[in-house]
């Protein structure tokens, strides 16, 4: 896989922090913007990074992903190391919901967000936005899609979908809540009961086989829960040995992976790419050859399937 020919790699442009007002968040929202330094017409992935990560992690896929032809929009939620927020904060209840709402103001500032790009101005494509997320961040991404979170507060499972969003990318995501959490998760996280039935927007779901989450009482098929329990259009990419991090997906250096793979992290930047491309109507030729290439593999690093 580390031969398919996405896309010629452009020298990238990338502005952080770009600071969006945010009434009643407590903090403003950071934000960084990356995007190809040429091209015209450029989709847009807002990206939702992981429990206590920032805008300034991912850099092996968000990074790729510029310089292959999309402009990435990057939010630091409240949850960040970075911010330094409490556990006796009076919004930690509701973070996941504060998640949803920062890629949210992250769309709806995309005026601002472009004009603070050197020369980026009017070489967005708008009608073509995907949501991606790793960890915590795939049911913030997922939420936009379709998925809806069990409220521990009200009861609701409210609809946060944004018909903006036309494709996603969830990366290491958590399945079902209820009695498949552990009794740690259930007690500190108990946002994390979500409901697939309802994600209908097409989306790439990836996961590790060794992903043992201390969240769950199940095995590392979990995280397959947002393939198998949603309908629609959905693609399911399970990588072998790999853990969490997914060979080291939430950064260059981050300390927490645990399976370090570069073949393994060059083949998901590929995969993800030629899917959104795919999934976002600009061209579909890479993702069937993708697919075509990791099944012949004498010796593959994953496998896809698709419904």
């Amino acid at each position: 896989m580390t031969d398919l020919d996405i896309s010629p790699a452009a020298p990238v442009v990338s502005v952080k922090p770009i600071v969006l007002p945010a009434p009643g968040r407590g903090d403003d929202l950071r934000v960084r913007v990356s995007a190809p330094a040429t091209g015209d017409d450029l989709p847009i992935i807002v990206f939702s990074h992981g429990f206590g990560s920032s805008l300034d992690g991912y850099g092996p896929l968000t990074d790729f992903w510029a310089a292959h032809g999309f402009v990435v929009v990057q939010p630091t939620h409240l949850d960040s190391r970075t911010l330094g927020l409490a556990p006796n904060d009076p919004r930690t209840p509701r973070i996941w919901r504060y998640r949803v709402e920062d890629l949210k103001r992250a769309l709806d500032n995309l005026d601002l967000l472009e004009a603070a790009v050197p020369g980026l101005a009017g070489r967005l494509d708008r009608t073509r936005i995907a949501a991606a997320g790793h960890s915590f961040g795939g049911q913030s991404a997922g939420v936009l899609l379709g998925l809806r979170v069990l409220d521990p507060e009200t009861g609701d499972r409210e609809d946060l979908s944004d018909p903006r969003i036309t494709a996603g990318v969830l990366l290491a995501t958590a399945g079902k809540g209820g009695a498949d959490l552990s009794s740690f998760a259930a007690e500190h996280f108990p946002f994390m009961n979500p409901d697939f039935s309802a994600m209908r927007t097409p989306a790439l779901i990836v996961m590790g086989d060794r992903d043992d989450s201390p969240m769950t009482v199940r095995g590392p098929d979990w995280t397959a829960d947002p393939y198998v329990l949603s309908p629609g259009d959905k693609s399911l990419l399970t990588l072998f040995d790999a853990e969490h991090s997914l060979g080291g997906i939430a950064g260059y250096e981050a300390k927490e992976t645990t399976d370090e793979s570069p073949e393994r992290v060059t083949l998901i930047q590929q995969l993800t790419s030629a899917y959104l491309r795919y999934a976002l109507d600009i061209e579909d030729s890479g993702w069937a050859m993708a697919r075509k290439t990791l099944s012949e593999s004498p010796d593959p690093l994953g496998r896809i399937e698709s419904k």
